[in-house]
C-alpha cells in the first residue's frame, strides 16, 4: 500500500457548473485523507466557489486571460514563471487534472509532481503530460462520478456523495438587504435562470413567462430572473411577457452572492448552466431543463425529480443528441410546473 498523500492538487480552473460537479471528489479526498492539505488551481472569476469550502485548504488563481499572453509581456512572462515555482515549491504527492485540456494538463506536468493524474481519451493532447490517465466507471457516464472513480487511484472510499458547498454567512446578509430593497421577503421567492451561452440550451422565454404566472398563482412567490449581465435582454423580454412582477437580478450579484440567493429560494428553475449546478449542490427544491444534452451526464446528481427533457432515461451514452425529438423546445411547460409542484407540495 502506497503511503497518504500529504498534499493534493486539484486541476479544475473553470467553468461554474464544472467547478461545482467536482466537489465531491475534493470532498471524497478530504474524507480519506483528512491531514492532507488540499489545494485547487482555479481562475479568478471563479475562485469564491471554494473559497469558502471546507475541504480546501489552498487556493491558487489561475488568470487565464491574463498569462494567456505571456509571450507578448516579459511582465505577464514573469508571472507565469512565478505561478509555476509556486507550484513547484508545494511539493505535492499527487495532481489530479479534472479539466481535460491541454492547458490544465501542462500545468500537472508543470509542477513537477511525480504522480499526475487524468481522463483518458480527451478532445486535446493531454496524455503526455500525465503518469495515468482513467478511463470512465463502466456503470455510470456522470460526470461526478467520473471525477470521483479517478480518486481510486489513491485507494479512497467513495462514501455518501456530498458537495458541501453553502452560503457564506456575509453573504446571506447582503443577498437579504438587496432582497429588502425590492420588497422581496426573505424564502418566499422562485428564481429562473432563463439565459444560457449557448443559444440550443435555452428553453423559450415565453415558457418561463407562462411558468411565472402558474408559480405566482398557486404559491404567490416573487420571480427573480438572473444570469450574467449580457443576458439581461432575455430577462426584459421576459418581464414584458407576463403581468407578474419578475424582478432583473442580471449582473446584479458576484458568485458569493449568486450562492445565497439560491440558497434562499423556494424553487430554482434554470436551463443548463452553472447557476442551475449551483442549486442543484444546495440541494434546494429545482428544475433543470434540458434539450440536445444527455441529462445522464450532467443532470442534478442522485436528483432525477429535477430534470426536465423528453426521453431523459433513454439516450444511451451520447453526450450530445441528434435526435430533434430532444430539442429544449419540446419540453411542455406543463411538465416543468408538474415536478415543481411534485416537489413543493411533497416538501410540506
Amino acid at each position: 500500500m502506497e503511503s497518504k498523500p500529504e498534499k493534493i492538487l486539484i486541476l479544475k480552473p473553470s467553468a461554474l457548473g464544472d467547478v461545482v460537479m467536482a466537489m465531491p471528489a475534493v470532498c471524497c479526498l478530504a474524507e480519506n485523507f483528512p491531514d492532507a492539505k488540499i489545494s485547487w488551481f482555479i481562475r479568478p472569476e471563479y475562485s469564491a466557489l471554494v473559497e469558502e469550502h471546507q475541504c480546501v485548504d489552498n487556493i491558487i488563481i489561475f488568470d487565464r486571460k491574463k498569462l494567456g499572453r505571456w509571450w507578448r509581456s516579459f511582465s505577464v512572462f514573469g508571472e507565469l514563471v512565478r505561478l509555476i515555482i509556486t507550484l513547484r515549491k508545494e511539493k505535492f504527492d499527487i495532481v489530479f487534472d479534472f479539466q481535460g485540456r491541454f492547458r490544465s494538463a501542462i500545468f500537472a506536468w508543470f509542477s513537477g509532481c511525480k504522480k499526475r493524474i487524468g481522463m483518458k481519451g480527451t478532445q486535446e493532447i493531454t496524455r503526455p503530460f500525465y503518469t495515468q490517465a482513467i478511463s470512465p466507471p463502466e456503470n455510470s457516464m456522470h460526470i461526478t462520478d467520473y471525477y470521483l472513480h479517478m480518486t481510486s487511484v489513491t485507494e479512497a472510499k467513495v462514501g455518501k456523495v456530498e458537495f458541501k458547498l453553502k452560503a457564506a454567512e456575509n453573504s446571506s446578509d447582503e443577498i437579504k438587504s438587496i432582497l429588502k430593497t425590492h420588497n422581496i421577503g426573505k424564502n418566499d421567492y422562485a428564481v429562473f435562470v432563463p439565459g444560457s451561452a449557448v443559444e440550443s440550451k435555452c428553453w423559450p422565454v415565453e415558457n418561463f413567462a407562462r411558468l411565472a404566472d402558474e408559480i405566482s398563482e398557486k404559491y404567490k412567490f416573487d420571480i427573480i430572473a438572473t444570469g450574467v449581465q449580457s443576458e439581461k435582454p432575455i430577462i426584459e423580454q421576459l418581464q414584458t411577457l407576463t403581468d407578474i412582477n419578475v424582478v432583473d437580478f442580471a449582473g446584479a450579484t458576484n458568485i458569493a452572492q449568486l450562492i445565497a440567493l439560491l440558497a434562499g429560494a423556494k424553487i430554482v428553475v434554470a436551463n443548463d448552466t452553472g447557476p442551475a449546478h449551483i442549486a442543484s449542490a444546495l440541494g434546494v427544491p429545482m428544475v433543470l431543463i434540458f434539450g440536445q444534452t444527455n441529462p445522464g451526464r450532467v443532470a442534478p446528481y442522485a436528483r432525477p425529480e429535477t430534470v426536465a427533457a423528453i426521453d431523459a432515461q433513454n439516450r444511451d451514452t451520447q453526450v450530445e443528441s441528434d435526435n430533434s425529438q430532444h430539442d429544449i423546445k419540446n419540453v411542455a411547460v406543463e411538465n416543468v410546473f408538474k415536478k415543481i409542484c411534485q416537489q413543493l407540495d411533497n416538501a410540506n
